[in-house]
């Protein structure tokens, strides 16, 4: 692509600490560069939802930003632009905007369910002058990015999630921030457990990959860590966490669940509709376990929840950092008329991939490297030549 005039940026998916400085930093980069910059408010939502023949509706999805308007978001979490998990390409009938309701868009590929309205999308690009993009966040708003690239509009990728699951990156924007939350949460934990001297559940983010979790478990040396990745038996957990408490002067124990965590023999514990990217609302496995574990073992069971605990406030440092490099990358590809590309961290050092990439894999926990899969805790052995973050 040749240099843009004007260029797009956007938030998708859930909120992460590191998302504001990251805007700024290409908001900052790009003015610098000689470009306008439009954000767009919502995730994909932005674009799906802006009415070329009505531009004084503009103003409900669509930002002009500048180095004034940016000036403090980083300071704060969250996103400035706000976000959703809008997918143009999977767009249920009585979600199409009111004003594109006559116009006939073609089914969603392997869908009967949906309509793909990615040529709006493609129309309102061109209607506000925008000539690239800057897309932040995790493999379902980069799988889109991904669909843009592929229909020939210039697309430039950062990957966030606390998940830390994007495939062909070591490491997303918000990983370190939810590491060190979750960290500091279980530590303040063990002063109600010990104190009743119970067992604590404490049920963490984490979708199909365990990382959170287990760089949680490894960096609070709780006693038992239960990762997506390698089902668990209620039995045999129970059974460690009792020798765990009973073995433990102040007699309590602690153990961490992902979300997504599955019982041997059973399944993800999901609720609620399906969203744009077929995913159901997790949550629930942590209290299951627990409930399981009393009743097992008769021992009285402390239940946390972290949550949205986990992506609140704002980054810390690692995540600023890594927020304003990749910004930086990004605007160099931009400026180098490169696009189709995803910036990311391999083996400690900053790269960039193809952006099909995202969609050619699946990032999990190395399970024999970072797993006791018969202990269910960390196992990190053999650091010589391993990466900071261990992957």
């Amino acid at each position: 692509m040749a240099k843009p005039k004007t260029l797009g940026i956007l938030t998708g998916g859930g909120d992460v600490p590191g998302l504001n400085p990251c805007i700024k930093a290409v908001v900052d980069r790009a003015v610098d560069d000689g470009c306008e910059i439009i954000g767009f408010r919502r995730g994909w939502a932005g674009p799906l939802n802006v009415n070329p023949d009505d531009p004084t509706e503009d103003w409900r999805w669509v930002m002009r930003l500048n180095k004034a308007v940016v000036r403090k978001i980083d300071r704060s979490g969250g996103t400035f632009l706000h976000t959703s998990r809008t997918r143009p390409s999977h767009v249920r009938p009585e979600d199409v905007p009111a004003f594109l309701k006559d116009v006939t868009f073609p089914p969603t590929e392997g869908s009967s369910k949906t309509v793909d309205c990615t040529s709006h999308v493609l129309r309102v690009l061109e209607h506000l002058h925008v000539e690239g993009l800057v897309a932040i966040g995790g493999d379902d708003t980069l799988s889109y990015a991904a669909r843009l690239h592929q229909e020939g509009f210039p697309v430039v990728a950062i990957p966030k999630t606390m998940d830390n699951d994007v495939y062909g990156t070591d490491y997303c924007i918000g990983f370190s921030t939810a590491v060190t939350r979750s960290v500091d949460f279980i530590t303040a934990l063990r002063t109600p457990t010990g104190s009743h001297e119970r067992i604590a559940v404490v049920e963490l983010f984490g979708r199909n990959s365990g990382e959170t979790s287990l760089f949680a478990a490894y960096l609070s040396h709780v006693d038992r860590a239960i990762i997506p990745e390698v089902p668990f038996d209620i039995q045999k957990l129970a059974s460690m966490l009792v020798e765990d408490k009973h073995n433990n002067p102040s007699n309590y124990a602690v153990m961490t669940i992902s979300e997504g965590a599955v019982l041997t023999g059973g399944e993800v514990i999901e609720s609620g509709e399906a969203d744009a990217y077929g995913h159901r609302k997790l949550g629930g496995v942590g209290q299951i376990t627990g409930d399981l574990i009393k009743k097992v073992t008769g021992e009285n069971i402390i239940y946390q929840q972290l949550g949205y605990l986990m992506r609140s406030g704002a980054p810390d440092s690692l995540d600023r950092m890594v927020a304003l490099s990749f910004a930086n990358l990004a605007t160099d590809l931009i400026s180098q008329g490169r696009s189709g590309r995803m910036v990311a961290l391999r083996d400690g050092k900053y790269t960039h991939i193809p952006m099909n990439t995202i969609v050619s894999g699946i990032k999990r926990v190395d399970v024999d490297e970072l797993y006791d899969r018969h202990e269910y805790r960390p196992k990190v052995a053999n650091m010589l030549g391993k990466p900071m973050f261990l992957y």
